[in-house]
């Protein structure tokens, strides 16, 4: 059985609001100049379907990687960082 895996997928450029609601099935983190998508996604043809939302946009991908599993016995926050605010999964 194949897990879902957690990817990071940065753009150039601030989403607005109505960039945002391009992508309300992913959590959005706009940050200076970019904005980065994190995305749970099934299977590499879910993440080609999300990157093709992006770029038939027009938006330009800057970053794109694999978030690693925490590692087994880790509790997330356990540095006091949690999920960095990371609250849902994306659904391409």
């Amino acid at each position: 059985m194949v897990r879902s895996q957690t990817y990071e997928i940065t753009f150039a450029g601030q989403a607005g609001s109505t960039l945002r609601a391009e992508f309300d099935d992913c959590e959005v983190t706009v940050g200076p100049g970019t904005t980065t998508l994190r995305a749970e996604l099934p299977d590499q043809a879910a993440l080609t379907g999300l990157v093709l939302r992006i770029t038939g946009l027009g938006l330009e991908v800057i970053d794109m990687h694999l978030v690693a599993p925490p590692a087994e016995g880790l509790r997330l926050g356990s540095r006091g960082g949690g999920t960095g605010g990371w609250a849902g999964t994306c659904a391409a």
